[in-house]
């Protein structure tokens, strides 16, 4: 799980490098697209069949986690890098809501006062967006958060119908290129030169090696565990950020931070159990 957050803070780094030069739509569909031609080799070795009578789930999950990604990189473009990562990882606190809603479980005091948590903490974490002018890119944000959360939890119904875990990114892979590439036709294409390539393809294949590293933790760890150290991508992150880039955020930031790191890990416990699946 460890390598799995150590890969998202490192896609997060390039993406932040990259938004130098492309849109927030140009590297959705850069990491994507690079993804999918990894998966797909993948797929061939393993020879697992992309024949699947689920699309309906694969749709839903490639359409929430593909607006979900385009926001989340134009976060990383506009925030601190553990800031726009944070607010995305409060797709647990927002999954900890989706799950009682659809499984008809009702809320309890205990995991009420930890969504609250929270959701203090976020507060605390957009503060300083605010004194920066930078609320829509916080919204955003949190926006990428829930969207997220609704892609695991078509993430979570796929693995309970015996979809492969391979098959599953390799649709959402395919469904984000495809929906980003048609965003990009709209938008302004910017020329590709042949040093811009390692870049490129780095996003997709540390996105994609860290999905599979995230998806084999899940089923081969204690879902208590892995949802913990997921968190550690936050970690990875604010260190990148720091060393890279001198981003040192305010101490009302990091007291947020700290808050949702630990409402999410309270709310794994007494949630419903769930698996996560990350962009």
């Amino acid at each position: 799980m460890l390598v799995a957050g150590l890969l998202f803070a490192g896609m997060g780094v390039l993406v932040k490098l990259g938004a130098q030069q492309f849109s927030s739509s140009e590297l959705v569909f850069y990491r994507s697209f690079f993804g999918l031609l990894i998966v797909y080799a993948m797929l061939q070795r393993a020879r697992v069949t992309l024949y699947t009578r689920h699309w309906r789930g694969h749709l839903w999950r490639g359409l929430s986690g593909s607006v979900a990604m385009m926001l989340f990189f134009y976060c990383i473009s506009t925030l601190p890098l553990a800031t726009a990562i944070t607010l995305n990882y409060t797709s647990s606190l927002f999954l900890a809501v989706l799950t009682v809603l659809v499984l008809k479980e009702k809320f309890h005091i205990p995991l009420s006062s930890a969504l609250a948590l929270g959701f203090v903490g976020v507060a605390l974490l957009l503060h300083p967006t605010l004194a920066k002018d930078q609320l829509l890119p916080g919204l955003l944000g949190l926006s990428s958060g829930l969207l997220a959360a609704v892609a695991i939890l078509n993430v979570r119904q796929l693995n309970e119908l015996g979809e492969s875990g391979m098959r599953i990114v390799f649709y959402f892979n395919l469904i984000a290129s495809l929906s980003s590439g048609a965003w990009v036709l709209q938008d302004q294409l910017h020329a590709v030169a042949a040093s811009d390539l390692p870049l490129l393809v780095s996003i997709g294949a540390s996105a994609t090696f860290a999905q599979l590293a995230l998806t084999r933790a899940h089923r081969t760890g204690q879902t208590l565990v892995v949802g913990s150290l997921a968190y550690s991508t936050i970690v990875f992150s604010a260190l990148f950020g720091l060393i890279i880039w001198h981003e040192l955020p305010s101490f009302s930031a990091w007291i947020g931070i700290a808050l949702i790191i630990a409402s999410g890990m309270l709310s794994l416990r007494l949630a419903p159990t769930h698996t996560e699946a990350r962009k």
